[in-house]
């Protein structure tokens, strides 16, 4: 039951259902997730680990960065189920469609992303 709760609780909040659907297209690390989704840092952060907690993604070392992955191998029954929901649902309103144009023009931006970002604004 503890699974259930921790894994519906990781899906109340809009920026986490928009990174699941970026992963859902492909892998990402942190500075493309901020970039695709206009947010900063330790938000894009903060909500990956939830999601990552929840069970949802795995992360993995690829030079500088973090790159992040839907978990469909130890994801547990929740997960895979709400995931592939959400892959499949007609939910996939006009944000979710931006979010994923802007993925295609992402990049990664190394060690400094945050500095660049805020420079950005």
């Amino acid at each position: 039951m503890r699974d259930l709760i921790q894994v519906t609780k990781s899906l109340s909040d809009e920026t986490r259902i928009r990174i699941i659907n970026l992963l859902l297209e492909r892998d990402c690390c942190v500075c493309e997730v901020m970039q695709a989704l206009d947010i900063s840092q330790s938000r894009a952060s903060r909500n990956l680990g939830i999601l990552q907690d929840a069970g949802f993604l795995k992360a993995k070392r690829d030079g500088l960065w973090m790159v992040y992955s839907m978990d469909w191998q130890s994801a547990n029954h929740y997960t895979t189920s709400l995931a592939k929901l959400l892959m499949d649902s007609p939910l996939r309103n006009e944000i979710l469609k931006k979010d994923k144009e802007r993925l295609k023009h992402t990049k990664r931006i190394g060690p400094g992303c945050r500095q660049k970002q805020m420079k950005k604004n």
